[in-house]
Parts: structure tokens; C-alpha cells; sequence
């Protein structure tokens, strides 16, 4: 025996709560923008009725995003976060690192001239750097998507003019490139999730 179902109907000829495929049917078939969604039982169908579509769906959204995220892995404390700060796009750029878990600061550049993306990118290699030296098979954290993007592509795909005042960043940017192509590792690079841990732990306050 079939399953009794419970057909709402926000928007149709006939709107209300139809308890056959049929009666819904003849509501919103052919309707341009007709809303109805079937449930499988009465008090569902009355709440999601009472409630209108457009707040049944925000809610729905809201909860499919909730059990996406209610079991995340919480961030590795063991590892390296880094982060840039730059004022003014170019501007006055710097970047640091600092261990995840106690924020020690491991090492800081600038200010130079630069773009934060830019920053983003130096400080990835600067730790990469860091913990091969130290043979740490630990990841870097960083929140920049286009940073971790330009380390796997082994080049920063800028397009920051070379002037006199650019010329510091420049060569620091191609001996950072040449640093990719001529080095292996096996750190792990991840992005930083903002939204669920809070801001990276290198970040620099400025917003």
C-alpha cells in the first residue's frame, strides 16, 4: 500500500493542503510559477503551508547548510597559518606566519610595496620554506583561494606593474617562483574557513 502523501499548494489555481497526486495536479499544472511541494505527513504539510514558501525554503537552506557543516573537522593545531595586510591596493604590503596553535609568531617580511594577493602568495612559500628547512611535515593554512591557486600554478599571475617601486616585490616574487620550481614538498596547503574557525590566527587585525 502506497505511502499516504500530503501535496502543498503555496501558489496555484487552488491553494491549500490536497491529500492526491490528482487534486494538486489540477492546481498547478500549467501555472507559470506555481509553488508545491509534496510531504509525508499532515503536520509538516500544515507547518510548511502556514509558513509561505519563500520562508519554508530559507528555512530548508538554512538547515541543509547547517548539517553540511555540523560534522567539519575543527582546523590542525599543528600547523602554520599565514597571512598578508596590505594599505592601498598596491600599497604598503606585509606578510607573517605564526604557529596555529599558540599564534608564536615564526616570521614576519615587510612592509614593501605590493598587493595583499601578492603578500598572500610570498607568505605561502616563505613557510613552505620554513618548515622544509626544519623537515616539519606539518600543512600551512592560508585564507587567500587565489594565494594557494598562484603556489600550485608555481607563479603569481599579477598584474602589478615593475617600477622603482615595485622592483623590491618583483624580485621577491621570482625568487619565489624559482623556489617552487626548484623545490619539492609534501606540506599540505589548505584554506582557511573564516566562517566556522573565525579569522586566520596570523591575521593582522586591520579590518
Amino acid at each position: 500500500m502506497a505511502k499516504q502523501k500530503y501535496y502543498v499548494v503555496w501558489e496555484g489555481r487552488q491553494k491549500g493542503i490536497f491529500t492526491t497526486w490528482n487534486e494538486c495536479k489540477v492546481s498547478v499544472e500549467g501555472v507559470k510559477g506555481a509553488k508545491y511541494k509534496s510531504f509525508t505527513s499532515k503536520a509538516e504539510a500544515e507547518v510548511a503551508f502556514e509558513l509561505g514558501w519563500k520562508k519554508f525554503y530559507q528555512q530548508q537552506n538554512a538547515k541543509q547548510k547547517f548539517e553540511k557543516n555540523k560534522n567539519r573537522h575543527d582546523f590542525i593545531e599543528e600547523s602554520i597559518s599565514v597571512d598578508a595586510a596590505c594599505s592601498g591596493n598596491p600599497g604598503l604590503m606585509e606578510y607573517q606566519g605564526v604557529y596555529t596553535k599558540t599564534g608564536e609568531k615564526l616570521f614576519h617580511y615587510g612592509p614593501i610595496i605590493g598587493t595583499n594577493n601578492i603578500g598572500e602568495f610570498l607568505a605561502i612559500i616563505h613557510g613552505l620554506a620554513y618548515l622544509k628547512e626544519r623537515n616539519l611535515q606539518i600543512p600551512i593554512y592560508s585564507d587567500s583561494q587565489t594565494a594557494i591557486k598562484w603556489v600550485k600554478m608555481k607563479k603569481a599571475n599579477t598584474t602589478l606593474a615593475l617600477t622603482d617601486d615595485t622592483k623590491k616585490v618583483w624580485e621577491l616574487i621570482k625568487r619565489g617562483e624559482s623556489w617552487l620550481e626548484n623545490n619539492s614538498y609534501t606540506n599540505e596547503i589548505l584554506k582557511w574557513e573564516t566562517e566556522w574557525w573565525g579569522e586566520n590566527k596570523a591575521d593582522f587585525g586591520r579590518k
